[in-house]
């Protein structure tokens, strides 16, 4: 069971993210990250992070964003298989995976065109597995 989340001002705890199919995109982040969706079978499905600790919903009155603004990324045990993970349902990445500066990173257009990073956590792997 996923301990509830913590409150804390400033923390960010919502996005929303365009789609003009909305069921395709919860499927791609459910298949691509594990995310958790709720409400799939309304006009206004919502998704929750496996942390629970950041949730949002997919809105279809915007227009998806491939240019780099504002640029979330989603944290990850291996970039590089998240990367083949994002691809398998429809993803496309722009920036491969690979080491840029410090950090291992990736970026990638979901199914519905909005621009995302993988962040690749040092350590998590081992932390995952319990190590």
């Amino acid at each position: 069971m996923t301990p509830p989340p913590t409150f804390r001002t400033g923390k960010i705890c919502s996005l929303e993210m365009p789609a003009r199919d909305v069921p395709e995109a919860a499927t791609f982040y459910e298949r691509a990250f594990g995310w958790n969706i709720r409400f799939r079978d309304t006009d206004r499905p919502s998704f929750d992070d496996p942390t629970g600790e950041v949730s949002g919903a997919w809105v279809r009155d915007r227009t998806p964003d491939p240019e780099p603004g504002v640029l979330a990324y989603i944290m990850v045990a291996d970039a590089a298989a998240a990367v083949d993970a994002v691809v398998a349902p429809g993803g496309t990445v722009v920036l491969p995976a690979g080491t840029y500066g410090t950090e291992v990173l990736a970026t990638f257009l979901d199914p519905a065109g909005n621009l995302l990073g993988i962040y690749q956590q040092p350590g998590l792997v081992e932390a995952e597995r319990g190590a």
